[in-house]
């Protein structure tokens, strides 16, 4: 089924008809896109379909991340691609609807696929609930219909399990078929606008943009002190090379070239349109988490965007620094402008990541006394928590200092307007400890 309008940015839109019709509606609040709707009954269909629309769409947008792989897998498309990512309202809605369908009140334990481990503890914890045990899918990070439904089968048959969420259509299907109670988990308006406002932005600055050589520097934390548990020069050579091979074919998939700088750090190019696609439009590095499972190692990125290489570079240094300064397994993005976004995701989930887009707040917060060390520490623990609010002692730990120096910088930040004092929290003995928020990072968190 294909249908599309006349004027307009020509938008494909590709999944299950009950999300493409969704998806189509919040498309009505985009009058500069005129979309052509693709609706698959099998995952299997997607790629067959986004090759039929590459020729008259100038950005895709898929329904999830699976049918997205897929795409990406078998089809070499000239042509922006995303999807639509869920969040923790697309959880929120899906577990309200699956306790109501079973027995509210009573204790569930649910298998979960596609969901981060991270996001979904913090969504029980935001809402204070502790009936529900959640297993979630920890195989390949794409894995087949097959195995999403096997691993469900299996939970719920053993006893380990009551019920079951998916965010495949094809899964909650069968696992209906099967009588296992289970909710379909689908991304929400909000979701959908999100994804929309991104196509959107990649097919406006695609033409300057696309081919703009991206610098990227890798640092290895801590590498002297992992060389050294291996017990001979063999055995160390060889640790490094598996490392150098997995760099390799993590920039194989950028599409890029790796070079070896000694020691611990490394540098690769690839392009800003590959890079973007691949990071899921800045939001996460899958070599951290791929690193640590492996080796047991974090890193370190610096990505630095630029009109020139030297200029790229130079921003790609800064960005690693940045990362350093953060306390390292994290990355941080520097653009043209010298704003910067991140931290990315590594290893762990962050639900977050924070633009500091403003140049202007930027050098306000540098003349409060908020250096790029303290911002760096800052942006990575409040993209961590989700937190904006702390007390002296909290941030005196983050930031690495005594206590009486933080609530020296925090008056001086609280005059700049940079911070405010939320509230004040009763101590049995002593006195009261005040609750300060950090107010120029509040409307990043809860956008």
């Amino acid at each position: 089924m294909n249908h599309s309008t006349e004027k307009g940015i020509a938008i494909g839109i590709i999944g299950p008809e009950v999300l493409v019709n969704r998806m189509m509606k919040v498309l009505q609040s985009f009058p500069s896109f005129r979309p052509i709707a693709s609706i698959y009954k099998k995952e299997e269909e997607a790629a067959g379909l986004a090759a039929e629309i590459a020729s008259e769409a100038e950005v895709i947008l898929v329904s999830g991340p699976l049918p997205y792989h897929r795409i990406r897998e078998e089809t070499s498309l000239d042509v922006a691609l995303h999807y639509v990512p869920l969040t923790d309202t697309s959880f929120y809605r899906s577990l309200s609807r699956l306790k109501n369908a079973l027995e509210p009140e009573k204790q569930l334990r649910i298998s979960m696929d596609t969901l981060g481990k991270t996001m979904v503890a913090k969504s029980l914890q935001e809402i204070n609930e502790s009936r529900v045990q959640t297993i979630l899918y920890s195989g390949t990070a794409y894995p087949t219909i097959e195995a999403l439904i096997g691993f469900h089968v299996q939970l719920f048959e053993s006893g380990a399990c009551d019920a079951a969420m998916t965010a495949e259509a094809a899964v909650s299907e069968a696992l209906t078929e099967r009588g296992i109670p289970n909710e379909w988990i689908i991304p929400t308006d909000q979701n959908i606008t999100v994804a929309l406002e991104r196509a959107l932005l990649s097919t406006e600055t695609r033409q300057s943009k696309e081919a703009q050589i991206v610098v990227g520097l890798l640092n290895i934390d801590h590498f002297e002190k992992r060389i050294h548990t291996h017990t001979s020069e063999h055995e160390v050579q060889k640790f490094k090379l598996e490392i150098h091979r997995m760099l390799l074919d993590y920039v194989e998939s950028l599409d890029g070239y790796l070079t070896h700088l000694g020691g611990d750090e490394y540098l690769f190019f690839t392009t800003r349109g590959i890079f973007e696609r691949e990071t899921g439009g800045y939001k996460t590095i899958p070599l951290g988490k791929h690193a640590n499972q492996k080796f047991g190692l974090s890193l370190s990125i610096g990505i630095g965007f630029g009109r020139s290489a030297n200029e790229a570079g130079t921003h790609a240094r800064s960005a690693l620094r940045k990362s350093k300064d953060a306390g390292g397994d994290t990355c941080f993005i520097v653009r043209e402008d010298k704003t910067f976004i991140g931290p990315l995701a590594m290893a762990d989930p962050i639900e977050i990541t924070l633009s500091m887009t403003d140049a202007a707040l930027i050098k306000k917060a540098e003349e409060a006394g908020m250096t790029s060390v303290y911002l760096s520490k800052m942006l990575a623990h409040v993209a961590r928590s989700g937190r904006v609010d702390y007390m002296v002692h909290e941030l005196a730990a983050i930031l690495g200092i005594t206590a009486r120096s933080t609530h020296r910088l925090v008056l001086q930040w609280i005059d700049y307007g940079l911070v405010r004092i939320a509230g004040v929290e009763k101590v049995p003995k002593g006195r009261p400890r005040q609750i300060f928020k950090l107010s120029f990072l509040e409307d990043k968190v809860n956008h």
